[in-house]
């Protein structure tokens, strides 16, 4: 099996997990010196839990479990390649294949300036919803009766969405903010009235999610306002729910009143000249991304009225161009034959500026183009990679690609310190959503809230950031390339690499010689497909990375060798003994989690006399028993199916029955799916090679 993709980690190591599941069974894992899978990601999972999310710790154990996940797990099953590494080591092949890649440009802002009534109806309108409660999308949060944990955050998160919503339609336009407020209004008033009735209808789970990706806001408020969970009567609720719910009516109406008579759109008349005018804008193509399906049909129609025939826009929905609607499929094939110089037929040229939400962020070529706007404010700057990358590829006919992101400020703020205001401005949106909000960018979740405007602000205009590549990170390929220069020019130093003894070992001084560090031995031990480095001293032991390794082994060929003193003998013990404890897996820690209990219960059903000894099985559903056993023994069952699994099975003690549950659940293809079990050991530990090191001058 074969996955290819650009962003294997989206939110957090469980991600990873997940994708190694899809070809290792996860407690009978082929990964070298990780045998259990589930065992090794719950370690990582619990040294995370040991820190809240705001405590300087937590960004550094952050960057400890990256580099495990890294060096324990992905280098045996990934091979990833950043276009740096590309190009400073392929650099050969890029130029006989008459390849190249575009420069990245650093990002340019686009300002757009309030006057000074709309600056005081903006202030306000922050000052008012940071009062806001957002009650009615938070109904069971009021309930006098106590409710689960998962209810409970899944109201949270609701409460979360929408805040992100109303605030987030702020910034992206006064078109779409005006649209948005009017559907909390009605919205609002039409729960108060059914409180008022006397009944309560909730849906209690509501998965935004895919409609908050889709920006399909108007699908997400209909579910939410769907009666089709719970009926509750109105003095199920807390004293203070109505008071909540009309106090955040009146915050509406009160935004709304604000904005009664603002006709002009600063941001949007910012856009219209900077494309007649901008030396780098003017007759280009480019393409505009939008979190708002509603921003992005309002700049289309604008844009129409002044650039005829040039603009398109698309969402998830369709498309708009000319005047008319386009249902998605053609609609996409009309961007594909403007946009994708790869297209074999069709291609056409008239389209010269795309509206697009981030529905088109991925998994299309549109480098026709070479500049990419932000017109809304890129909340997580990882999605703007995502949308650079449309533009930023391999064999674009485009030297140079642009980043424009649009920034708000004030006129008075103009002479005062443009930067300053900026980044007010985003800490205002931010500070409007609560700090206990960490649903618009992960990055909130590893630095201080304070920070963010900030943080943002220089995420956004850091052209490091846009290229996606970790600042000063090494690459394996260095070594690769020695090898193959010694293999193509000096053959017989090969050949004498190759023929060297198991067992090697040399001595001489630390690399930076001095008394720095004190008297060590660095051991390379393999077993069977795993490899490990090793490097004990007086003090202590501990594991080497590759890279760690080749500093303390690298040195130049006249180095001169040292005698190996006595005390190199039971360094390389304790290195020995450090690997066998690497190896063994006694170092992985044992969690607790509430969710085995699930699979343990199954187990011991299934291990039971009423199962084990009924006899009204037949041999084929005494096969698929056994399959079931061992699927759970192995780990590879569904957390949430293993979780149905007791559920159904706890009301049910009929084996008959209990086999029913079990086969409507698991489907055959979780038993049948090809993974062999891996029974094979690992072999014995071979030593390598070792190395003395000394810090005393010879």
């Amino acid at each position: 099996m074969i996955l290819v993709s650009a962003t294997p980690l989206n939110n957090t190591v469980e991600d990873i997990y997940s994708q190694l599941k899809l070809f290792q069974i996860p407690k009978k894992s082929t990964i070298p010196g990780v045998p259990d899978l589930e065992k090794f990601f719950a370690g990582l999972k619990s040294r995370l839990e040991r820190y809240a999310k705001t405590d300087p710790g937590y960004a550094d154990e952050i960057k400890g479990v990256s580099r495990d996940v890294r060096e324990k797990v992905l280098k045996y099953v990934m091979v990833r390649r950043t276009r740096s590494e590309v190009i400073n080591f392929f650099k050969d092949d890029i130029a006989k294949q008459g390849l190249s890649f575009p420069e990245l440009g650093d990002p340019q802002r686009l300002i757009y300036t309030f006057d000074d009534r709309q600056e005081r109806i903006f202030n306000a309108t922050i000052e008012l919803l940071k009062k806001f409660c957002y009650a009615r999308y938070t109904p069971l949060l009021y309930l006098k009766k106590q409710l689960d944990p998962l209810e409970l955050q899944s109201q949270r998160n609701i409460g979360g969405f929408m805040k992100g919503i109303l605030v987030k339609r702020l910034e992206s336009s006064f078109h779409a903010f005006g649209n948005t407020l009017r559907r909390f209004i009605d919205s609002y008033e039409k729960f108060i009235a059914m409180v008022g009735q006397g009944t309560v209808y909730i849906s209690k789970r509501v998965n935004v999610y895919d409609f908050l990706e889709e920006d399909n806001e108007e699908a997400l408020l209909g579910l939410v306002e769907q009666a089709r969970v719970q009926k509750y009567a109105a003095g199920e609720f807390t004293d203070n729910f109505i008071t909540r719910l009309n106090d955040d009516l009146d915050i509406l109406k009160e935004i709304k009143r604000l904005w009664i008579g603002i006709v002009g759109d600063p941001k949007l008349e910012q856009f219209v000249s900077d494309l007649r005018a901008h030396a780098t804008l003017k007759g280009k193509k480019l393409l505009v991304f939008t979190e708002s399906k509603e921003t992005g049909a309002y700049l289309y129609r604008r844009l129409q009225r002044e650039f005829a025939g040039e603009v398109i826009f698309f969402c998830s929905t369709g498309g708009l161009y000319e005047g008319r609607e386009l249902a998605p499929a053609p609609a996409c094939d009309l961007i594909r034959d403007n946009f994708d110089p790869s297209r074999k037929q069709g291609r056409q040229n008239g389209i010269r500026i795309l509206v697009t939400t981030d529905v088109l962020a991925e998994g299309i070529n549109l480098h026709s183009a070479n500049i990419v706007i932000n017109y809304d404010l890129p909340w997580n700057p990882t999605r703007v990679l995502q949308r650079v990358g449309r533009v930023n590829r391999v064999g674009t006919a485009h030297e140079k690609v642009h980043v424009f992101n649009f920034f708000p400020t004030a006129q008075s703020d103009l002479h005062l310190g443009l930067e300053a205001s900026i980044k007010a401005k985003i800490q205002a949106f931010h500070d409007t959503l609560g700090e206990d909000s960490k649903y618009l960018t992960d990055e909130e979740e590893v630095t201080s809230h304070e920070l963010f405007g900030d943080r943002l602000f220089s995420k956004l205009n850091d052209k490091k950031n846009l290229e996606g590549e970790d600042e000063g990170e090494r690459s394996e390929l260095e070594y690769l390339k020695k090898i193959r220069d010694v293999r193509d020019n000096d053959p017989s130093l090969f050949e004498k690499i190759k023929r060297l003894p198991k067992k090697a070992r040399s001595g001489r001084e630390w690399p930076a010689g001095g008394d720095a560090e004190p008297d060590a031995v660095v051991t390379f031990f393999r077993k069977d497909k795993l490899k490990k480095f090793c490097l004990a001293n007086e003090k202590a032991v501990r594991e080497l990375t590759f890279f760690d390794a080749a500093d303390c082994f690298a040195c130049a060929p006249d180095t001169p060798r040292l005698a190996l003193p006595k005390a190199f003998y039971p360094l390389l013990e304790r290195n020995k003994q450090e690997f066998d404890l690497l190896t063994s897996g006694e170092t992985l820690e044992k969690t607790g989690r509430g969710s085995r209990s699930n699979e343990t219960y199954i187990i011991q059903r299934l291990k039971a006399g009423e199962m084990k000894q009924f006899q009204g099985f037949t041999d084929d559903d005494e096969d698929f028993l056994k399959g079931v056993l061992r699927a759970f023994e192995d780990g590879v069952i569904p957390r949430n199916t293993s979780k149905r699994l007791k559920q159904e099975l706890e009301q049910e003690i009929n084996p008959l029955k209990a086999l029913a549950i079990f086969r409507n659940n698991i489907p055959l293809a979780l038993l049948t799916g090809g993974q062999a079990a891996q029974g094979r050991e690992l072999h014995t530990r071979e030593v390598i090679l070792s190395e003395y090191l000394t810090g005393k001058r010879s």
